[in-house]
């Protein structure tokens, strides 16, 4: 009998659980553990903070979630991990495992700049739901009270989709509201353009971007770094001051302490390396996905900034996972498969919105390019968008990770999840550690 424990029951680690107890059979235990009994479907944290949804409407219960599904709860925070041993503290516990799943997400670096986040500092976050929340408490006091609003990322920041969304849900709200001539708003960025979005080379993202910002009387300030905030004043790395009634600001990402006190476990900066396999290169009873996971950016910058790791490369990732998990344990006799990396993002403004759509969003190591790199725009992606949340939490409630469904979809739109890594399943893990993925796209499956 073997154990698997996956560490985080969001968007990466809830489906991940699903599809091994759907590949595993049912003597073999799969424990599910975090720190928050709900799942709450990231994406939409922006309309929760901008008063638009409550947060209930885009949370579920996971106890309830997994009650007869074969697989085990626990509630709690992971404060020791021991990769040698193959164990785990949680809540004053010790877990033995056999394979442990990291899917934590990130943990955020509110301490890179001074005056950053909604606890110890003066700005507002929509990266977990607790910030959501915090955020819409003062988006009500702002809108008695409004004036300037500063909507940006910081240097080291990797997720800039939630940047444009919330800039341009808070000018829909506004304007609904009769009050956004009252309030001028400014997005400030460290991507050396607007639509950059940490990977460049996106065909028409820029000019989107670009265009609707300045249609909506919006000022953008590109490759620009935040130094430091006090009350009501932002500092660029240039001595500007920009003075803010509210500002909502995109921290960088680390990996969760725990992981990052284990030695060996993670970069500087608490990210997983890991094999295409998604295996730890030293630990192999180790897997990862999601934030968590170590990416190199495409290119340079000259302000740093991080590669997003969006909700489907992250679900890509899971089923990497759970797959390779099950061929190493004999369930399934295949290659190992490795996550394709691509990634549809849907940004929505409220009465209109863009989509991206970029496969994959690393690009090619060789050639510098993407199959798919562009970006489409139109009132129908806010209905999109919000079809896909109640796609996507009907999903947690039925205990599906990626059904036949989706995938045909992604495949009708030339997109896949996962792809052969090899052609023998023999090979060893330096083997899939060193061989270059030569597929061509047909080869690809979901």
């Amino acid at each position: 009998m073997v154990h698997v424990v996956v560490i985080g029951a969001g968007i990466g680690g809830l489906p991940t659980a699903y599809e091994l107890r759907h590949l595993l059979p049912k003597c073999d235990r799969i424990t599910l553990i975090s720190d928050n009994p709900k799942f709450t479907f990231i994406p939409s944290l922006p309309w929760v903070a901008l008063d638009l949804t409550p947060l209930e409407n885009v949370q579920l219960d996971i106890e309830n979630l997994l009650r007869g599904r074969g697989i085990a709860w626990l509630e709690g925070k992971v404060t020791n991990l021991d990769p040698h041993n193959q164990t785990l503290n949680i809540a004053g516990k010790t877990i033995d495992y056999d394979y442990a799943v990291i899917a934590t997400g990130a943990s955020l670096a509110l301490d890179s700049v001074p005056g950053l986040g909604p606890e110890k500092g003066y700005t507002q976050s929509v990266c977990n739901p607790h910030h959501a929340l915090l955020a819409r408490q003062e988006w009500r006091k702002f809108i008695e009270n409004p004036g300037s609003l500063v909507v940006g990322a910081v240097p080291g920041a990797s997720c800039f989709g939630p940047l444009y969304e919330f800039a341009l849900l808070a000018d829909y709200v506004l304007r609904r509201k009769g009050l956004r001539h009252k309030v001028p708003i400014t997005v400030v960025t460290p991507e050396p353009y607007a639509g950059h979005l940490g990977i460049g080379g996106m065909t028409n993202s820029a000019e989107y971007v670009t265009q609707i910002l300045q249609q909506q009387n919006i000022e953008c300030l590109e490759n620009e770094a935040i130094v430091e905030i006090s009350p009501q004043r932002i500092t660029l790395a240039d001595g500007r001051i920009l003075p803010f009634q509210y500002s909502m600001l995109i921290p960088p990402f680390h990996g969760a302490t725990f992981l990052q006190s284990t030695p060996g476990l993670t970069d500087n900066k608490g990210f997983i390396p890991t094999l295409p396999t998604y295996q730890h290169p030293k630990f192999p009873s180790i897997y990862s996905l999601g934030v968590v996971v170590q990416l190199t950016p495409p290119e340079k910058t000259p302000i740093p900034i991080g590669v997003p790791k969006t909700g489907q490369m992250t679900e890509a990732m899971g089923m990497a996972v759970a797959h390779n998990i099950a061929r190493e344990l004999g369930v399934i006799q295949a290659s190992p498969v490795t996550a394709t990396l691509e990634a549809i993002c849907m940004a929505d403004f409220g009465d209109r919105g863009i989509v991206f759509v970029s496969a994959p969003v690393l690009p090619d190591s060789v050639t510098g390019k993407r199959r798919i790199a562009v970006a489409k725009r139109g009132h129908w992606v806010s209905w999109l968008k919000l079809a896909f949340e109640k796609f996507f939490l009907t999903k947690m409630r039925l205990g599906m990770s990626v059904p036949w469904f989706e995938r045909w979809g992604l495949r009708i739109l030339g997109l896949s999840l996962v792809e052969p890594l090899v052609d023998s399943h023999r090979l060893s893990l330096e083997d899939i550690a060193h061989k270059p993925n030569t597929l061509s796209v047909n080869d690809r499956f979901l």
